[in-house]
């Protein structure tokens, strides 16, 4: 199976040679997506994508009459290197779950459905790539579970929060499966009913790198980095964050879609990881804007940058992406290489591409 851009390319070739034994006057289709506009590549999904944790949010998704989809200019869309592409356009919008990527009268931060917006793209953009970050918003409610670990640590509880989560975290995945399954579903509708072949664009669905992980300095699981009981940290790193990527690799096969694994991502630079050094980490430690708390309508929303990748680790998973795009790998996974950067190493578990 060729890639999608080793497709490309040959495609390319086909309509020179085309043209060359051809009529010279003919119109000859642009090889590749349908339509008119640039090679784009575009993000829908939640936080991971949008930016969350990377900062310079744009000031229309700063807050904006209600609207804190927090989209970033550092997100992983905007630094995705690929041959042909020519612009970025970031849909994901912060807290989103796979209902507001779906078709339907939608809305997350006063903005309509992601798989809507896209619809409305396609007039001026032609859609090669199309990438996914979905499902922790549903009911996994992975965020809140976060934060629910910090409430159990700050209130001292004499048992870890992910004593809890585990008796029913298999059932909110099970839960959340056929959600975004219908999401991704839904995106790729939207396509075709532009006239998009499956050949003409990829689309890959990724999970989520865990932000936290039991490699804390002691002195720094606290509200200077990161409040944690060491139990929940390793928790959150070796079960569910590993356990929500195996169920998203399950729905990537489903919706033949292909998968990109960002669970061992971020191993070794984990918030807090680095100590009093936070230079080599890529998310975000606890933090809280303390203007935001000075307006009661940015109030509730001072600490939502907290435990999210930062701009560090938007580059880092843009370079994995770039890597698996190029590749016709229908599975792989983001692990750091010798070099200290993430490399897309193809997956134990990829299937032959159809």
């Amino acid at each position: 199976m060729l890639g999608g851009f080793a497709l490309f390319a040959v495609t390319v070739l086909v309509a020179v040679l085309v043209v060359i034994g051809g009529d010279p006057d003919a119109p000859v289709d642009p090889p590749g997506p349908p339509g008119t506009g640039p090679l784009t590549v575009v993000s829908l999904g939640d936080s991971t994508l949008s930016g969350e944790g990377a900062g310079d949010y744009t000031a229309e998704t700063d807050g904006r009459d209600g609207n804190w989809c927090h989209r970033s200019p550092n997100a992983l869309v905007h630094q995705v290197s690929l041959t042909g592409i020519v612009d970025s356009v970031n849909l994901a919008c912060s807290g989103a779950p796979s209902g507001h990527v779906s078709l339907g009268d939608v809305e997350q931060w006063t903005e309509p459905s992601q798989a809507g917006q896209l619809r409305a793209l396609l007039d001026e953009h032609r859609v090669a790539a199309v990438v996914i970050a979905l499902g922790a918003n549903d009911d996994p409610h992975f965020s809140r579970l976060i934060s629910e670990c910090f409430t159990s640590w700050f209130l001292d509880q004499r048992a870890p929060c992910s004593e809890k989560i585990k008796a029913d975290w298999q059932r909110r995945l099970d839960a959340m499966a056929p959600k975004v399954r219908d999401a991704v579903g839904d995106v790729r509708q939207v396509l075709t009913d532009a006239g998009y072949e499956r050949q003409d664009y990829e689309l890959v669905l990724q999970s989520y790198a865990s932000p936290i992980g039991p490699g804390i300095p002691e002195q720094w699981r606290n509200l200077n980095g990161c409040p944690f009981r060491a139990e929940d940290l390793a928790w959150v790193a070796e079960t569910g964050t590993v356990s929500l990527s195996e169920t998203l690799r399950a729905v990537a096969r489903e919706a033949d879609a292909r998968f990109l694994d960002l669970s061992r991502a971020g191993t070794g630079h984990e918030a807090c990881s680095g100590g009093e050094d936070a230079s080599d980490e890529w998310f975000t430690r606890f933090t809280v804007e303390w203007d935001n708390l000075k307006d009661v309508d940015r109030a509730s929303h001072a600490l939502q940058e907290s435990f999210h990748p930062n701009a560090a680790g938007h580059e880092q998973f843009a370079r994995c992406l770039s890597e698996f795009l190029a590749t016709d790998d229908r599975e792989a996974a983001c692990l750091e290489g010798e070099d200290g950067n993430l490399h897309a190493a193809a997956s134990s578990h990829s299937l032959a591409g159809p």
